[in-house]
């Protein structure tokens, strides 16, 4: 039986120098680097057993690459299109599993709060579904359409009537307007809340600092301190906070907060200081803005929609506050919670800057035209699988 012969491989100069370049760099699959050697090989001489010995291939590699090279060059050496593993469920079966994920389990009878991966799997089986299923595979279907049923989000409506009103009002001093005038130098915006029940917890064995390959490590024991609130305002554009820490919450201590600020300057000779604060029990109402007013005849009270106080700045400064200062709490005292939190205000008063606030008026009225969309669409797309679910959440929880 006759030997094939080997084919002739003879580059031109741009050829060599362009396979070159794919045989020693760095970024070239490695795939296509073997083909590419096997290549320069042949048209440097070598036999077809040679190159598979040198390269480390069957000699029906180099067959193989190096004839497809010869019929159609560079293109040959890529891989030709295959048509994959026949898919193992039909359309009707990958509906049916994204559908049963769309569901919340209970209404299914199943004693679970959420879906898991797993969980999908065995369902599926039970069901008659499919007769075998991994959960690796519920996840690639499920992933066709960015179905998540392990990940669950909060979300609350809007309950306030005056919604629209109360938030246009609070983003308008945010922008240094106020009923539909610019707000003049002598005049600011404090943004102010109480951050209640912060622990001394004090760790029964003192916390380790950092070393190499080793982080921070608190003890997980600790007795109780005792807790304190942490009443605080944030002047919006200064970036400049004032506050103080008492036993609890309240009318009298969030007073107590006002007298503080509105007795020192700039804000005692301000001509408005407009105060932005959530429906807390201690600044509620008519009657909390009646009380401001009379006390300091500059002072103006804007109270937030309900359930909004993420409209509130200060709640921002909470959440540094929790980070920087609070977590992991380990305090021997709530004397020394007091004067860390004093020491930081001081620290974060020297370098602070105005949080770029990027929620606007256009953005609400966004935020509205969805949230009467879904209101209007609630009823009828109910039990109709995952169409029932809200598309974001109406408002930040």
């Amino acid at each position: 039986m006759p030997v094939p012969r080997a084919r002739q491989i003879v580059l031109t100069a741009p050829e060599r120098r362009r396979l070159e370049k794919l045989a020693y760099s760095r970024t070239t699959e490695s795939g296509l680097v073997v083909r590419v050697r096997i290549v320069l090989d042949a048209a440097r001489g070598y036999s077809n057993n040679q190159i598979a010995v040198r390269r480390g291939v069957h000699l029906d590699t180099v067959r193989t690459w190096r004839g497809r090279y010869a019929d159609h060059g560079l293109r040959g050496l890529g891989d030709r299109p295959r048509s994959g593993r026949p898919p193992r469920f039909t359309p009707v079966q990958r509906a049916e599993i994204k559908a049963l994920a769309c569901q919340l389990p209970a209404e299914t009878g199943v004693p679970l709060s959420r879906w898991s991966s797993s969980e999908l799997a065995a369902e599926t089986i039970n069901r008659g579904v499919a007769e075998t299923i991994s959960a690796s595979t519920v996840r690639r279907i499920l992933a066709e359409d960015a179905l998540k049923p392990w990940h669950y989000q909060s979300w609350l409506f809007i309950r306030d009537p005056d919604f629209a009103a109360k938030a246009a009002r609070v983003l308008d001093l945010y922008q240094r307007i106020w009923d539909g005038t610019g707000l003049g130098d002598d005049e600011y915006v404090l943004s102010s809340d109480e951050k209640t029940s912060i622990q001394a917890r004090c760790r029964c064995h003192p916390t380790l600092a950092p070393g190499v390959s080793r982080t921070m490590r608190v003890n997980h024991e600790y007795d109780r301190g005792g807790s304190l609130a942490y009443l605080a305002a944030y002047d919006v554009h200064h970036a400049r906070v004032l506050g103080y820490c008492a036993a609890k919450t309240g009318i009298v201590p969030f007073m107590t907060l006002v007298e503080k600020i509105m007795t020192s300057q700039p804000y005692a000779s301000a001509k408005r200081v407009f105060w932005v604060v959530d429906n807390g029990s201690s600044h509620r109402g008519k009657a909390a803005a009646d009380r401001l007013a009379a006390r300091f005849p500059n002072a103006v009270l804007v109270h937030t929609p309900v359930h909004a106080s993420w409209l509130n700045q200060v709640e921002i400064f909470f959440s540094i506050v929790q980070r920087k200062v609070v977590s992991p709490n380990d305090f021997t005292s709530l004397d020394q919670v007091e004067d860390r939190l004093t020491a930081f205000e001081r620290r974060y008063n020297e370098t602070a800057r105005p949080f770029e606030w990027k929620f606007t008026q256009a953005d609400l009225e966004d935020l509205l035209a969805r949230i009467e969309r879904h209101e209007q669409n609630e009823h009828s797309q109910q039990h109709t699988g995952c169409d029932h679910q809200p598309a974001a959440s109406p408002t930040p929880a």
